[in-house]
């Protein structure tokens, strides 16, 4: 149990971390694209990021949704991608947890953080100033509009990520194998102890 507790505090304190740096980058990134940008295209930044969290949840639903046997099957006749699918789904809790808490939570974060910097742009280009009526009101409905496809996004992936979780975690098993055998990426370490079968 002491065991239990301390890989679990160690992986709590690295989440945390990258999070922290990841918040970051994201902030810095998303602030020097929009830097000097039309509020049209500032938009389609925003949109950008939602659609990146969206991503992000199907992937980490599927990894918890998705069984081993099929990519078993696939890796004994040494299909691309296979064995990266499998060490997905073996720690789908670690998976899940980066990709819906920390890449879900920095996106909704900055998406909101980029929203205000577009509303601001559009009410300036309007020929109005700061903290106006126009801006506030812009500001509701673009917020609104942003949380819908947030959540709507989401609502629909979760479900397409537990209908095709298989074929969703294979699709990212190839995309980790090719990182790793044409980039020499490597971004996933097989787990020191194989769970069981499922």
């Amino acid at each position: 149990m002491k065991h239990s507790f301390s890989k679990t505090l160690k992986w709590s304190t690295s989440i945390a971390v990258i999070t922290l740096v990841l918040a970051a980058i994201f902030t810095v990134v998303s602030s020097f694209l929009l830097n000097g940008v039309s509020w049209a295209i500032g938009m389609g930044i925003v949109f950008l990021i939602v659609l990146t969290g969206v991503f992000f949840d199907i992937v980490g639903v599927a990894s918890t949704a998705a069984k081993e046997v099929p990519f078993h099957a696939m890796a004994s006749e040494r299909v691309p991608g296979a064995r990266h699918a499998i060490i997905i789904t073996r720690n789908a809790d670690r998976v899940a947890n980066f990709c819906n808490d920390v890449i879900g939570d920095i996106s909704g974060i900055v998406s909101g953080t980029a929203s205000a910097a577009v509303v601001v742009e559009l009410t300036l280009s309007m020929g109005n100033q700061s903290g106006t009526n126009l801006e506030y009101l812009i500001s509701i409905i673009f917020t609104s509009v942003v949380a819908a496809l947030t959540v709507g996004g989401k609502a629909l992936g979760k479900s397409y990520a537990i209908n095709h979780s298989t074929f969703i975690i294979f699709q990212v098993g190839r995309l980790l194998y090719f990182l790793e055998e044409k980039l020499r990426i490597k971004l996933l370490s097989p787990a020191k102890k194989e769970k069981k079968r499922r």
